[in-house]
């Protein structure tokens, strides 16, 4: 059944796609992520940025819904439709798997529509190749493609360009932007990559690891701590 897109506004005023509040996730006794805020706005790019194993993955898995949260809330506009680019994905060499048949391996859409998006991710030009073929720039951006074919409200990008040179990296974020004008979605962005983050970004959330467990109360909450082995987060707003 085809979802009617996420509402975009509330009267005058435009309604958050996603708003967390205070999120915690805990394994095994420990604390991944805690005390996180993140809200992402339509049209609005936010970078999720952080140490390796401050838990950035698994708030971006919290959002999307994969992971529950053992803390706080996360609200999402009604129909929201999600699209989502992994930090990796593994295919078969051995599997063969073409580049539009990728694109609709969920539900088939129509041959114009797989143009397009083939098209937004830079990839038209390529044919119809077995996906083992790619380079590894060019199956990020089919990973893009096959998220941009949903058309969706939000889109959320696990450092998607990780491993791609730097040539690589300038196109898929080069890309990205692209997509969010076209689709007016928002996009939460995982990256390490702080040029980017300072001349792109609409907002950046920042999850960094902490030692102890107690609030330090001259930050009024805005940064946490918790056990050596823990990841907690300090979350602006900038």
């Amino acid at each position: 059944m085809q979802r009617e897109p996420a509402p975009r506004t509330t009267g005058t005023e435009t309604a958050p796609l996603v708003r967390a509040r205070d999120i915690g996730v805990q394994r095994h006794g420990r604390w991944i992520i805690r005390h996180v805020d993140v809200v992402v706005d339509p049209g609005e790019l936010v970078y999720l940025i952080g140490a390796n194993g401050a838990g950035k993955s698994t708030l971006a898995k919290s959002i999307l819904g994969l992971i529950e949260v053992d803390e706080g809330t996360i609200e999402r506009a009604p129909s929201l439709v999600i699209g989502y680019v992994p930090q990796r994905l593994q295919v078969s060499p051995n599997l063969p798997l073409t580049l539009r048949r990728l694109l609709t391996l969920a539900r088939r859409f129509p041959p114009a529509e797989i143009d397009a998006a083939l098209a937004a991710a830079g990839l038209d030009r390529l044919g119809d190749p077995l996906v083992s073929t790619l380079s590894g720039g060019e199956f990020q951006r089919a990973l893009l493609a096959r998220a941009f074919i949903h058309r969706p409200d939000l889109l959320v990008l696990d450092e998607p360009a990780q491993g791609v040179d730097a040539a690589g990296t300038d196109v898929f974020q080069e890309r990205i932007e692209a997509i969010r004008h076209e689709l007016g979605c928002g996009v939460l962005l995982i990256s390490h990559d702080i040029h980017a983050v300072m001349e792109t970004g609409d907002d950046v959330v920042v999850l960094v690891p902490h030692e102890h467990d107690d609030p330090n109360p001259y930050f009024q909450g805005r940064v946490h701590s918790g056990p050596t082995q823990a990841n907690d987060v300090d979350t602006q707003r900038q």
